[in-house]
């Protein structure tokens, strides 16, 4: 063996040896900063960081004992520049793997939110791993809300704003997204029906991606659906045709994902009675506590007005 692929043997060994300690770095900080994130939400977030733990941890074991190998000149084993070549690809795709566990990483529920996940005489909040209900105590309506999150938002974050509509009456059903992404949700509306027979109806409503996916679960399964929310959302094709229900568009003016020029585009794919309610700032969760309370009631007629309405959002912080 040259010496160059000798030296080539102990820098990707050195170089695994520091991505495992990365690797279980970021887990290890992924669980403390976002240790109430990771508790409540889906399991599949806990099986990846628990499989990249282990992961990482084999592989520190596996470099370390092949660095005192080479230390001791008991590396005889001849690689090869594929070898190499193939080494260096398997490095550069858990950088990327690192990369992913850290995006990943969930924004974690703040007050008020936190309190309003607490059971009391009017509404009950249970939790499950695939989802949150707020359920009123006493007489239970047949129009419900089924709710996407944001992507990688902590659905806990939620409860402040929809518990409102759970104490007048309404279930409310807040999902958790396989790692925090809408789109691999797309069964909860469905398990949601399914375990709620009592509701008849649904508002549909997400924030963010979820709104977008809110918007698919609203043509797809039309006929249980009563209405749709989207907040600082829109969806990503053309339902102007196949969405014959309320609409509300809910949006900031300082939004940097969904910002007003966007919101504004999205018109052309909603309906020409879709009511657009436009927050002066960022779009704070609390402004919308009762926004989508007037998606339940479906208009007298059957048409609704369009409107732009426009509020300064409360003090209070988003939990966006």
């Amino acid at each position: 063996m040259t010496a160059r692929f000798s030296r080539s043997i102990v820098w990707l060994t050195w170089a695994r040896l520091l991505l495992a300690i990365a690797g279980l770095a970021v887990v290890i900080w992924a669980c403390l900063t976002a240790w109430g994130a990771v508790l409540h939400g889906h399991p599949a977030y806990v099986i990846v960081l628990s499989v990249s733990a282990l992961g990482a941890m084999l592989l520190g074991w596996f470099s370390q004992r092949k660095i005192r190998h080479i230390r001791a000149g008991h590396n005889s084993k001849r690689i090869g520049v594929w070898g190499v070549i193939w080494r260096i690809l398997l490095i550069l795709l858990g950088v990327i793997w690192i990369a992913l566990l850290v995006w990943l990483r969930p924004y974690v529920a703040v007050e008020p939110a936190l309190a309003a996940m607490q059971s009391d005489s009017a509404v009950t909040v249970t939790e499950s791993p695939t989802d949150i209900k707020l359920r009123p105590t006493n007489s239970v309506d047949t129009t419900g809300v089924f709710f996407q999150p944001g992507a990688l938002v902590d659905a806990r974050a939620y409860a402040a704003v929809l518990r409102p509509l759970a104490e007048s009456g309404h279930t409310v059903i807040i999902a958790k997204q396989p790692l925090g992404i809408a789109f691999l949700a797309l069964p909860a509306f469905d398990n949601a029906r399914a375990s709620n027979p009592e509701v008849s109806r649904w508002v549909v409503a997400g924030h963010s991606l979820g709104g977008t996916v809110a918007a698919l679960e609203s043509t797809e399964k039309s006929p249980p659906v009563a209405g749709v929310l989207f907040y600082a959302s829109y969806p990503a094709n053309d339902i102007s045709g196949t969405v014959a229900v309320p609409v509300e568009s809910i949006s900031g003016t300082r939004d940097g994902l969904a910002t007003p020029k966007k919101v504004r585009a999205s018109k052309a794919n909603l309906s020409t009675d879709t009511v657009f309610t436009t927050i002066n700032g960022p779009p704070t969760l609390s402004s919308a506590a009762t926004v989508p309370s007037a998606a339940i009631t479906p208009p007298p007629s059957a048409t609704t007005t369009p409107a732009n309405k426009s509020q300064t959002p409360p003090s209070d912080s988003s939990a966006r």
